[in-house]
């Protein structure tokens, strides 16, 4: 997908200094990652040593990314130019599958 940088992404409900003109609707993004069986094992390390798991942390950051960049290409060609009360929300499936969606409102803003 096409990173779309002319769709602003927000979580508050509004845009300072921009009106919305039109909502178009319920727009998301999802991704799905595994870290494999290397990035497996360097979290069960991380777990046993303690600290910051940052081979999951990774993964949570490249996941979120993804979700966003398709939120936003799914926005855009709804015709968007803003998506408003972002939120995202994680979960995990099938052991070890990393599922970001993020999802928020498609709307059209133009300066006050």
């Amino acid at each position: 997908m096409i990173n779309r940088p002319n769709v602003i992404v927000t979580t508050t409900p509004y845009v300072p200094g921009c009106r919305i003109t039109k909502v178009l609707g319920i727009v998301y993004g999802t991704s799905v990652r595994t870290r494999g069986l290397g990035g497996r094992f360097i979290a069960g390390l991380e777990a046993i040593m303690g600290g910051r798991g940052m081979a999951y942390l990774k993964e949570l950051e490249k996941a979120r990314e993804e979700a966003l960049e398709e939120l936003r290409s799914r926005a855009y060609s709804m015709g968007a130019n803003a998506v408003v009360s972002v939120d995202f929300e994680t979960n995990e499936i099938l052991e070890g599958f990393i599922v970001i969606t993020a999802f928020g409102t498609a709307v059209i803003i133009e300066p006050e």
